[in-house]
């Protein structure tokens, strides 16, 4: 979980050594290991970099960043390769030996000497990374397939300036604090922004997911260099090799993002992250290390009915693994926002953080490494409806029957038939549905077309080939990306990395290729998974939402009435009309409650968005 940070003056102008060097030294928070930077003096010190270290793996570093390996060409990268051993197979067929001991770092500079811009083909993982090629003159900039790393850059002036840090951005003296409308607006109506490419300050821009970035002559070209593949249908010839290859895919997954003795689980008490724990301690005892592994679990004992203290112990004491529980009960609203450790980058709906946050520190007081079981939930969604659906309409009534029997007699079944959710959702009408906000600006409406814009991203996707369409529609979407960020050092203030093996390419493309049965409905190959390593009681227990909703628990409080009385900063009134939004303490919907607390949130960020911290006072010339 490196910072990272680069300067290019595309007029040749000397980069100047105390701005890289302070902006590299705000990234301490994210690195405290080790802190460096280089400026190649050879061709008159007009590209410089910066970086700091979170060590989070085993192997020793042979060398720190920013890193050359023959002087022509160096890298400076916050990234995790996945899928070494084959890397390094490929790397040793085109003549790159002594590969034992590569970093991360390394392998990315030996693939870019390799197969120069094509070098993305032949990587897994999570990653940003920035690399100068001073033959070419070339600065080449990559970011992973889901968009796990972050990576911010701006263009202005002469300058080209890049981090993996979006307030370290804002420090450099040339970057405006303009704000981007369009980004806050769709943080009004959608809780975040919908371009991929940009952020919420007009100067500061995003490499989207699954994006290279190329800055040679002047001239800057961003294009995409992968798109998640509709895999071909799998079809396992007994129950239990499919089982078992879950097991193999699900283990390297997990042992590709530790690499470490210590870690930490982020661990409920349902399927997906107890998944992960398990993998995590098969991984972990391999190696001599089970003790090092222990789970922390966000619960509730007075504030709603919450079953997760009871569950997740369970599994805590199935797998023996010591865990701890963070308490949610004495929530208050916005208390996030007295945190003198956090800083949101950019708009967050927050209305309340305060333990999420002090639970990952207590994670890092202890790990360096979480994992989280993140996208199980749509890499496993299916539809029974079309699924049955496609089987009649295909006239295969003998499997559609064969299937239904499977279904109903698999062990606990009956108990998970959700017919009064099913009945819920069949019922459901539009006026239960998100609405348009009626306190948006009216001048910002029509400017920026926003109710065409609501009107077009409440749309049904388009279809695809997929086997599962809808587990492919919500696996690439681009709400993922959101709360990657919400996990990242550089949100969050805590030198930790949140990991996440669900979006594992290997394990994704095998789970997006199975029929919805046997084995997506009800998440039943993660239940078969589990079975004689989870308890009964959590491998058959009921998939449900939370029996009541925290945060109306908090609005029903006497204390949370100050919520109807706040008064908007001066920029909030460029967005919003105050005296439209209606009442929230006390409210009893959690759609409407949700949606008229966003405005509250972006004036807590404006509030402390107006200076950001720390800003170098060094004056460069812009052109």
């Amino acid at each position: 979980m490196s910072g990272i940070v680069g300067i290019l003056h595309l007029d040749r102008s000397p980069v100047e050594v105390d701005l890289l060097q302070k902006l590299t030294e705000f990234m301490a928070f994210r690195g405290p290991d080790a802190k460096a930077i280089w400026i190649d003096e050879r061709d008159g010190g007009y590209v410089g970099f910066g970086h700091t270290l979170l060590k989070t793996h085993n192997e020793a570093e042979r060398k720190s960043q920013p890193l050359t390996l023959d002087g022509r060409m160096w890298i400076v990268a916050d990234a995790r390769v996945d899928g070494r051993s084959d890397l390094k197979a490929k790397l040793q067929s085109h003549g790159h030996c002594d590969l034992k001991d590569a970093s991360d770092a390394e392998l990315l500079l030996r693939a870019y000497d390799v197969w120069e811009e094509n070098c993305v083909d032949h990587l897994l993982g999570d990653f940003v990374f920035a690399i100068w090629d001073r033959r070419r003159q070339r600065l080449f900039c990559a970011r992973d397939h889901f968009g796990v790393k972050p990576f911010f850059y701006a263009h202005v002036g002469a300058h080209f300036i890049f981090s993996n840090t979006l307030e370290c951005l804002r420090q450099h003296p040339g970057i405006s604090a303009r704000l981007n409308d369009l980004a806050i607006a769709d943080f009004l109506l959608f809780d975040m922004n919908q371009e991929p490419g940009t952020t919420s300050f007009a100067d500061i821009q995003r490499v989207p997911p699954a994006h290279i970035l190329e800055c040679q002559a002047g001239r800057i070209a961003i294009r995409r260099y992968w798109t998640l593949p509709a895999p071909p249908a799998i079809h396992c010839g007994q129950a239990g090799d499919c089982v078992e290859q879950f097991k193999e895919l699900m283990d390297a997954a997990v042992a590709d993002r530790l690499r470490t003795n210590s870690a930490a689980v982020l661990m409920s008490g349902g399927l997906d992250s107890p998944t992960v724990a398990a993998s995590a301690q098969r991984v972990l005892k391999r190696n001599g290390h089970v003790a090092e592994l222990c789970a922390y679990t966000e619960v509730f004992d007075r504030l709603i009915p919450h079953e997760e203290r009871h569950y997740a112990g369970l599994v805590a004491q199935a797998l023996q693994i010591p865990i701890q529980y963070q308490g949610g009960d004495d929530w208050k609203l916005y208390d996030i926002f007295d945190d003198p450790g956090f800083n949101a980058p950019e708009p967050a709906h927050l209305p309340w953080g305060t333990s999420s946050i002090e639970q990952l520190r207590d994670v890092a007081t202890r790990s360096r490494v979480a994992l989280t079981g993140f996208g199980a939930d749509p890499a496993l969604s299916s539809s029974l409806s079309s699924h049955f659906r496609t089987l009649l309409r295909d006239k295969h009534f003998g499997r559609a029957l064969a299937d239904a029997a499977g279904y109903l007699s698999a062990q606990g079944r009956i108990s998970r038939l959700y017919l009064h959710t099913r009945w819920r959702l069949f019922l459901n009408t539009k006026g239960e549905r998100p609405s348009f906000p009626q306190w948006l600006d009216e001048d910002l409406e029509k400017r920026l077309g926003l109710r065409d814009r609501w009107n077009l991203f409440d749309r049904e996707k388009a279809d695809n080939a997929a086997v599962r369409p809808g587990a492919y529609q919500l696996v690439t979407a681009s709400f993922w990306t959101d709360l990657f960020d919400q996990y990242d050092p550089g949100v969050t203030g805590v030198p930790l990395g949140v990991r996440y093996p669900f979006f594992d390419l290997r394990l994704l493309n095998f789970l997006l290729g199975l029929p919805a049965l046997p084995w997506c409905s009800d998440k039943e190959l993660l239940r078969e998974a589990a079975r004689g390593t989870l308890p009964e009681e959590v491998r058959l227990r009921r998939k449900s939402p939370l029996i009541a909703e925290p945060l109306l628990a908090i609005l029903q409080k006497p204390e949370s009435a100050w919520v109807d009385q706040f008064k908007p900063t001066p920029e909030l009134e460029c967005y919003v009309v105050r005296n439209r939004i209606p009442q929230i303490h006390g409210q009893k919907n959690v759609w409407d409650a949700w949606i008229d607390l966003r405005p509250l949130s972006l004036n807590f960020w404006l509030q402390g968005v107006r200076t950001p911290k720390n800003r170098c006072a060094l004056r460069v010339h812009m052109q």
